[in-house]
């Protein structure tokens, strides 16, 4: 193909002139090869955690999905810190900035989106707005009915689109707590079992797509290509709401003969009418005002709210516990990882992504996010200069990319954040541990009817 001699030459031409590209590059490609590795990793630390020590901790440490990045990326510091030409100067200011450029212009700090996602995260997972959304989920499956059925469908339609307003790892956990204590503890199939797990995955993944400040793959890009509530809500938000149900009552009448044998009082969901209400509006402002600082770009007033919060919740403590910091510290950390790793990996990107159109780039993102988490995915997809410029092809090539990435969240566990969450919370319903394989197979379905609605219903 005659385009194939000229990338190639470009990208020879980026390698001579900087040698450490290439280094950056073959540096993010082994945090991929290490995220593939984690499973077997965290199996082995099992094993060595039994004879305590050093080896058991750094295993642990090395099985953590979500500290990939964060690790890789601090080895490329230190590369960066070494590296003839580079050295501290330069690496510090790297890193402070996102920016791989001798100089950096005054501008909003590419740290804010991994900084909002920790702190939004650390709310919306507090046990009053946890207990409100749960609360509400509960009622509406009671209005219509109260059977397994009806709270199995309402959970896994209303449950993935708050991850619109309180972030999705907040809403899988819901969701995943929810199916637990009023539908999976009914045994249903195995098979059932699965096609719920796959559908819970792949809504939560779409049902992000509603607001532009929740789900991270939609943070990581919303400023970059200038989207607001307004843009990214008539891209993706009648398409994702169209998918969510079209998935559910797919799988409904697939199994509703199972569904018809399936007997038993579903356990009510976690509201607690002790919690007073003036606990969840003070918790329900705090969330605004940090979406408020996110929009403006202020994450000293961001982290100045998140303060306060703490503050409010040790004063408040005898209705709630301490708020809950390793998991969304977990996911901050591996955006800031991701922002520090993606910086250098412009050079071969922007050529390869630039020469595809909008086909091929929501069949490249769907396949790169099932082995990738989709932040990654749009992150990297975000470093194109030709998806940022004014106009309608530009626009179509930007929503082939989010199309794809929040269509195939589903399709693995690695494949979204909060996908791990959701597993372990229902990993103990399934003999054996949940087999990726078979996830994959009942993900699919829904993946393909997201891509469909994505592709007819922009």
């Amino acid at each position: 193909m005659p385009a194939q001699p000229e990338l190639w030459s470009e990208l020879a031409a980026a390698m001579s002139a900087d040698r450490f590209l290439l280094v950056g590059t073959l540096v993010f490609f082994a945090a991929v090869a290490h995220a593939f590795l984690c499973p077997s990793i965290a199996r082995a630390a099992q094993v060595a955690e039994k004879q305590g020590g050093l080896k058991g901790a750094a295993l642990h440490l090395l099985g953590e999905v979500e500290a990939v990045f964060g690790l890789w990326a601090i080895v490329l510091f230190l590369l960066m810190v070494c590296w003839p030409g580079k050295g501290w100067a330069f690496a510090t200011r790297y890193v402070e900035s996102g920016e791989y450029v001798a100089t950096v212009a005054d501008g909003p700090s590419k740290f804010v989106e991994p900084l909002f996602v920790f702190v939004i995260m650390v709310m919306a997972a507090s046990k009053p707005v946890m207990a409100l959304a749960a609360g509400l989920l509960g009622r509406v499956g009671r209005i219509f009915g109260g059977s397994p059925t009806a709270h199995w469908f309402v959970v896994l339609t209303l449950a993935p689109l708050l991850g619109s307003l309180i972030t999705e790892p907040a809403a899988m956990t819901i969701g995943a707590m929810l199916l637990s204590a009023q539908f999976y503890r009914l045994k249903p199939s195995e098979s059932l079992r699965y096609a719920t797990l796959a559908l819970l995955f792949v809504n939560v993944s779409v049902g992000g797509a509603l607001t532009h400040f929740a789900a991270p793959p939609v943070v990581m890009v919303a400023a970059k290509w200038g989207w607001g509530l307004k843009e990214v809500f008539a891209h993706f938000g009648v398409a994702a709401l169209v998918s969510i149900l079209l998935s559910n009552l797919t799988y409904l009448i697939w199994f509703r003969r199972e569904f018809a044998t399936l007997k038993g009082a579903a356990e009510k969901g976690a509201d607690d009418p002790s919690i007073p209400a003036w606990v969840v509006v003070f918790h329900l402002a705090c969330m605004v005002w940090t979406v408020l600082m996110l929009t403006e770009h202020r994450p000293v007033l961001m982290l100045g709210g998140f303060l306060v919060f703490l503050a409010f919740t040790t004063a408040t403590s005898r209705w709630q516990p301490a708020p809950g910091l390793r998991g969304p510290a977990l996911v901050g950390f591996f955006l800031a990882g991701l922002v520090v790793l993606g910086g250098v990996q412009g050079w071969w990107i922007s050529p390869v992504l630039g020469r595809m159109g909008e086909g091929a780039l929501l069949a490249v993102s769907t396949f790169l996010t099932a082995f990738n988490d989709n932040a990654a995915v749009t992150y990297l997809a975000s470093q194109v200069p030709a998806f940022s410029l004014a106009g309608p092809e530009a626009e179509a090539l930007r929503h082939a990319v989010l199309a794809g990435a929040l269509a195939g969240g589903g399709l693995t566990v690695i494949a979204n954040a909060p996908n791990p969450a959701g597993q372990s919370i229902l990993s103990p319903w399934f003999s054996g541990g949940v087999s990726a394989w078979r996830l994959f197979l009942w993900a699919a379905m829904p993946t393909c009817l997201a891509l469909g609605c994505f592709i007819w219903l922009k």
